[in-house]
């Protein structure tokens, strides 16, 4: 077995699950906020208890994030370290900020947030929690910024030895791509945060309806109960409770619905910067083997094949063009126009050098593998559309307060969480394994220097065995995989329990005062 090919599995594995907890903590984090700035002002008890709950499970997968995330950054040591000398110039700097501007400020606040409550003044509390989400999107944004260097180098020039350094950090903090990459994972964040509250929250509002504590009139419109009849009043299922549901299904619903309308206006923006940067990458992702200007909806082949292989089944003239350049009908190069520059320009097999190993030689593919491109592109834009709509659909179900009694409808609401997940995993994995074989694209036209390239083949650690690597892979996956069983077990356990396993004071008779019941501040936190 190849240790390259060991190597990008791990660290593919190791990126997709990390890659999991991100969004949620990106989009959760400023829902929270905004859920605790709205009982600061306010001061109603739905707030206070949207706050604890959402805020409960935010920190489970802040957690596990972290946990997950100290990973990445060791693989570029141990299995990258050809890689890590290469970039190490420009990495440096944003993953430093990432560290020490970022990280800290996030998990700092953070902690203040944690044991702060009825310690410290409300705006201060308050305000430490907005410094921690601020702290996690910057943090995010100085990660994309090295990722984004990846896919369109700028800032720098080549150094006597061969390596890229850094002479305008401005321009590589202000990377176009960083930019527009930046903004639609923001966005697709929110649409994840926002199925999240949709699909818990329809789910308590299908079981207040099913165990017979909310009911409807004539009209369909909800009554609310406070839960006595049935003894779950000293559970926490009384009508503030209803509040708590009903506010963030919408709230989910809201953020959702403008979330994927962000995405769409990012997307577009990035893909005719890849149109320009990386023309091959978007070429494969639209299965357009021929230079033009038709857009495919449905292609079919060999999923190993090449263009040969590709059948056309669906396509709308035109499309194509506006995509790539705002012209309707724009002609765009096809693959078996873009190989042959680029075989020109690169060559056609890997350079005679020793950093390549046995592999020096062997014929390069420019062609990344089109089934992963082109189905990840369209599994990306069709289940962000497919949330989109079921969040209108949601507002539309629940104007009357409740949400149906359908077990099935339930379901779906719950399974609507996975979609955007799928969504932001599918978009990551078409722009990596789109940029193949390079582990940092060249981009000739759009930087002057055309000398700032790396094969993934160079990039490998020379020293690490097909044997460490697949003890490696083996050893990380099972314990991710544990890790994954109690993530899901934790926040299957407190969504159950609801805003009562935030706020263990709703269980017992007497509600204790926020500002003495000190056991809260622990329970809350953990």
């Amino acid at each position: 077995m190849d240790p390259l090919d060991i190597a990008r599995w791990q660290f593919g594995i190791t990126t997709v699950y990390h890659f999991l907890m991100v969004p949620l903590t990106l989009g959760l984090g400023m829902t929270v906020a905004i859920m605790h700035s709205m009982w600061v002002k306010t001061g109603q008890d739905r707030f206070l208890r949207a706050t604890k709950f959402w805020g409960k499970l935010y920190l489970i997968n802040f957690i596990v994030g972290v946990a997950t995330g100290l990973v990445q950054e060791f693989q570029f040591g141990m299995a990258w370290s050809e890689y890590s000398r290469f970039v190490g110039d420009v990495f440096g700097a944003p993953l430093a900020m990432e560290g020490l501007l970022a990280f800290f400020v996030e998990s700092s606040f953070l902690g203040v947030w944690i044991f702060g409550w009825g310690r410290i003044r409300k705006g201060l509390h308050l305000a430490a929690l907005w410094c921690a989400v601020i702290g996690s999107w910057l943090s995010a944004y100085f990660i994309i910024v090295a990722n984004s260097w990846m896919q369109h180098p700028v800032g720098v020039e080549m150094g006597d030895d061969g390596r890229p350094v850094m002479t305008d950090v401005w321009a590589v903090l202000t990377n176009n791509t960083a930019i527009a990459a930046y903004t639609h994972t923001i966005f697709g964040a929110l649409v994840v945060a926002g199925m999240f509250l949709l699909g818990i929250s329809w789910y308590h509002l299908w079981r207040r309806r099913h165990d017979g504590v909310d009911t409807v009139d004539e009209n369909g419109r909800v009554i609310v109960g406070d839960g006595t009849a049935q003894g779950l009043d000293k559970k926490g299922r009384d009508k503030a409770d209803h509040g708590l549901w009903i506010w963030s299904l919408r709230l989910g619903a809201v953020v959702a619905i403008l979330g994927f309308a962000g995405t769409v206006i990012t997307g577009d923006v990035q893909g005719k910067l890849m149109y320009e940067q990386q023309p091959m990458k978007m070429a494969a992702a639209e299965a357009a083997c021929h230079t033009g200007g038709s857009f495919s909806v449905l292609s079919i082949g060999d999923p190993g094949g090449t263009c040969d292989d590709v059948t056309a089944l669906i396509e709308i003239p035109g499309v194509l063009g506006f995509l790539g350049t705002g012209e309707w009908g724009a002609d765009m190069p096809g693959i078996n126009d873009l190989e042959p520059e680029y075989i020109e320009q690169y060559g056609a097999t890997l350079p005679d050098n020793p950093v390549y190993g046995e592999r020096a030689g062997q014929t390069i593919d420019y062609v990344p593998t089109m089934w992963v491109t082109y189905w990840g592109f369209r599994l990306m834009i069709g289940l962000g559309g497919i949330v989109a709509g079921a969040a209108v659909i949601a507002l539309w179900l629940t104007r009357k307060g409740t949400v149906p009694r359908s077990p099935w409808i339930m379901r779906l609401a719950i399974l609507g969480i996975i979609a955007p997940f799928a969504a932001n995993i599918a978009g990551w994995i078409f722009t990596e394994m789109g940029r193949q074989p390079f582990v940092v694209a060249p981009n000739p036209d759009a930087t002057g220097i055309d000398q700032v390239f790396m094969y993934t083949a160079a990039a490998v650690s020379p020293g690490v065995t097909a044997g460490e690597l697949l003890f490696s892979v083996i050893a990380l996956t099972l314990v991710y995989a544990v890790i994954l069983v109690f993530e899901l077990f934790l926040l299957v356990k407190y969504v159950r329990g609801g805003a009562a396993s935030a706020m263990p004071e709703l269980t017992h008779d007497d509600h204790h005062d926020d500002k003495t019941d000190r056991d809260d501040v622990l329970a809350f936190a953990y």
